[in-house]
């Protein structure tokens, strides 16, 4: 079937032609951005922390003047005399915990070098085998290599690491391809040796990319912290004693500590569903916009179809008439909403990237890939097809004889 006589139709119609197209091309950009922003919200949330998140439990106790490094060393063996705990350390931070420790290395002393940001973690010795984090290379602390950091020492100290342990993502940055165990780091002036890498482990707070390498940028320093310092204790445990495990630690520490508070307990599973609520209720949302507007256009294309049908009988009668098959009918108005279809889309393209680039602008979203687009362009033809498949197979059973007589 030739598209000529679709297209003379359709410029008696120009301006439900018209409505239609610009449907379309609405559903089209305003679907392929929404996609795209759903499938980046997808990928954020299944990012892996690096830590066996199932089997971690945490617990913070307020901070006060007394609560130093030597009560931490007090309250870790304590909670390691808890039925069911396999190991227990202190740490400054955790992922989906949103409280970052931050710095800067460089590879030259040189105070105009440029730094590359990292997550800082810190924590007592047992802190990478509690978090399930294992060496690739190199090797760990030693116990003669911590250091006490309080409050008093923090300045003078924290920002002199003399051996640091780099993340195998924050390696492959300062060193592609290469061995970073023995290589030298910077924070102004003074010099750290890279003495392990250790398996990736996400930082706190994750950009709005999941694939983003530098979610993966972290070093661990061999600092020992406390509650003085914001740090929470992490409880190694089996999966089905979490909840009893937790509450058996709540109530150790505040038996040791009377006059503190335990100000957070949970589990690593549930901290993760907690960090991520706004990016589900995003996604959902959008989702929920993609199927609305999927329906209104579909309905759109029915109710069009339907309304041509009706004015069309006594040309549809004539061409069965004439000798057209129901299958020609048939042809006829999927052809005519093909062709509708494919110049929505068309224009729908334009609007798509017009959107994507002002997404950019304002949201700092990250520019749609192409291949969204061909995706989209399948999705409107399918819808296209199956909506006016209805009303082209009622025009398609009319019988010639009522045809006429309709007229």
């Amino acid at each position: 079937m030739t598209p000529r006589p679709i297209l003379s139709s359709l410029r008696r119609h120009k301006i439900a032609a018209f409505l239609i197209v610009l449907e379309i091309a609405l559903a089209f950009a305003i679907v392929s951005n929404a996609v795209y922003l759903v499938m980046g919200r997808l990928q954020r949330m299944d990012i892996r922390s690096g830590i066996d998140e199932r089997d971690l439990v945490t617990l913070q106790i307020s901070s006060s003047g007394k609560a130093g490094v030597p009560a931490a060393e007090a309250d870790l063996a304590a909670l390691r005399a808890i039925p069911g705990v396999q190991a227990a350390a202190a740490v400054n931070s955790l992922p989906f915990s949103n409280s970052v420790w931050a710095s800067g290395f460089t590879k030259s002393p040189d105070p105009s070098a440029t730094p590359y940001p990292v997550t800082i973690y810190l924590g007592s010795r047992d802190l990478l085998p509690t978090l399930g984090v294992k060496i690739l290379a190199g090797r760990g602390f030693s116990g003669d290599q911590y250091t006490d950091l309080t409050p008093a020492t923090m300045l003078s100290s924290f920002f002199k690491p003399t051996q640091v342990i780099v993340s195998q993502a924050y390696a492959e940055q300062l060193w592609p391809g290469g061995n970073a165990v023995g290589k030298l780091l910077y924070v102004r002036k003074t010099q750290g040796q890279v003495v392990g890498v250790m398996s990736n482990i996400v930082r706190p707070d994750l950009s709005d990319s999941g694939t983003d390498p530098a979610n993966f940028y972290a070093a661990i320093l061999p600092f020992r912290v406390g509650p003085n310092l914001g740090a929470s204790y992490v409880l190694r445990t089996a999966p089905a004693a979490r909840e009893r495990v937790l509450k058996a630690a709540v109530a150790r520490l505040q038996a040791m500590h009377p006059t503190q508070t335990v100000t957070k307990q949970a589990t690593l599973s549930q901290m993760r569903r907690d960090y991520f609520r706004n990016d589900r209720a995003m996604a959902w949302l959008l989702v929920s916009t993609v199927i609305a507007l999927l329906g209104v256009t579909a309905i759109g294309i029915v109710g069009l179809a339907s309304f041509w049908v009706q004015q069309r009988t006594r040309q549809i009668g004539v061409r069965r008439a004439l000798g057209a098959r129901r299958v020609d009918i048939l042809r006829y108005f999927q052809t005519e909403n093909f062709l509708l279809a494919t110049l929505g889309i068309a224009l729908g393209c334009a609007a798509a990237i017009g959107i994507n680039v002002w997404l950019m602008a304002h949201y700092a979203v990250p520019r749609l890939p192409i291949v969204y687009l061909p995706i989209g362009a399948v999705a409107l033809w399918l819808l296209g097809q199956l909506a006016v498949l209805g009303p082209a197979l009622r025009a398609a059973r009319v019988p010639p004889t009522t045809a006429m007589r309709a007229a």
